[in-house]
C-alpha cells in the first residue's frame, strides 16, 4: 500500500480588507497557520480610495471610533497607506506574534493578492467572504471568487455574516 506524502504548509498569506470583519479573518487565519507551524503575512490592498470614505463605512479597517479615523489623513494615498500599516500593526499586536510580516500594496484586489501570494511562495491564502450590498457587488465584484478562479494555491475562505 502506498502512503500519501504530507504537504507542509510553511507560509500563509492572510488578506484583510477594510471591513469590520477583518479581526475574525485575522484570528481564524492566524490560528490555522499556528497549528501548521507556518509563517504568517498580513496583507491589505488599497484599490479604490473612495471606498474608505464612503457613507456606509463608519469604521475603517478595525478603527472603531471617530478619533481613530480623524487622526489619519484619508484624502491621500499616502494617508491611506499609513492608515493601512497602522491597522496591520494593530492586528499584529493583537495576535501577539512579532514574527508576523505585514504588507500594504496598491492595485486591483484580486490581482494583488494573487501576485503577492506567488512572490511570497505562499502555501495557503486566507480570506473572508461576506455578502455585500448589491451595488458594491456590481462595482467591486467578488474578490474572493476572483482569487479562487485564478489561483493554484489552496484557498481557505472564512464565511463572514454581517450583523443586521
Amino acid at each position: 500500500m502506498k502512503t500519501m506524502k504530507t504537504i507542509k504548509m510553511k507560509k500563509v498569506l492572510i488578506a484583510l480588507d477594510y471591513d469590520t470583519t477583518a479581526q475574525k479573518v485575522a484570528e481564524v487565519g492566524f490560528s490555522l497557520a499556528k497549528t501548521m507551524g507556518a509563517e504568517v503575512t498580513l496583507l491589505h490592498v488599497i484599490s479604490e480610495p473612495i471606498y474608505y470614505t464612503s457613507p456606509g463605512h463608519t469604521t475603517i479597517m478595525g478603527f472603531s471610533n471617530e478619533e481613530d479615523i480623524n487622526a489619519i489623513q484619508m484624502d491621500s494615498v499616502d494617508g491611506l497607506k499609513k492608515a493601512s500599516q497602522n491597522f496591520l500593526d494593530k492586528s499584529k499586536r493583537y495576535l501577539g506574534d512579532n514574527t508576523i510580516q505585514t504588507l500594504v500594496k496598491e492595485g486591483n484586489y484580486a490581482d494583488t493578492i494573487l501576485s503577492t501570494a506567488n512572490k511570497l511562495h505562499a502555501d495557503l491564502i486566507v480570506m473572508g467572504s461576506h455578502s455585500r450590498k448589491w451595488f458594491e457587488n456590481i462595482v467591486m465584484g467578488s474578490v474572493t471568487k476572483e482569487v479562487m478562479y485564478h489561483t493554484s494555491i489552496p484557498l481557505f475562505i472564512i464565511p463572514i455574516k454581517q450583523k443586521k
